[in-house]
């Protein structure tokens, strides 16, 4: 049977902070009936920009506010899914992941979508996340965040995007 395709954009990202100890740590969330650990994201709104979206989705669904660093990798799959008020169809998906430096709130305040969020360090983050993406994204985002990818310096220098 073939279903309808659709185009469905969302954008979430990794947000970071420095550990007391030294290194980083990352906000994850577990969601859906399966239990996944994953990096919050959620469908950009009509008119709303990606990095408006990866915003909105980490406080509502981490609880955490951040500021935008660096744009990561756009992940781009396929899933058949239920349209709103309709039948089943086949979503053509990309995913625009940033980089976010955290600057306020507490992962207990995540939205009701979510099972649980919380900071794990980064390179348990890479382990615990369901799908090899999101682990790609991590390893970039740690890359950056390390000095040893682009753009080539320090977590604590890593620019804002305007």
């Amino acid at each position: 049977m073939a279903f309808p395709v659709r185009d469905q954009t969302s954008a979430g990202g990794v947000v970071a902070r420095e550990r007391a100890g030294g290194g980083w740590e990352v906000a994850l969330v577990l969601v859906g009936a399966k239990r996944r650990w994953q990096l919050p994201k959620g469908i950009v709104d009509p008119g709303e920009a990606p990095e408006t979206t990866a915003l909105r989705e980490t406080r509502e669904e981490a609880g955490v506010e951040a500021d935008l660093v660096a744009p990561l990798e756009t992940v781009e799959y396929w899933y058949v899914g239920s349209e709103r008020g309709g039948g089943r169809v086949r979503f053509h998906k990309r995913v625009h992941f940033y980089l976010m430096a955290y600057r306020a709130g507490d992962v207990a305040d995540h939205d009701h979508e979510v099972i649980e969020a919380r900071w794990v360090e980064l390179r348990e983050a890479a382990r615990m996340l369901a799908f090899p993406s999101e682990r790609k994204v991590v390893e970039q985002a740690r890359e950056l965040l390390e000095g040893t990818g682009e753009p080539g310096h320090a977590g604590d220098q890593l620019p804002l995007l305007p």
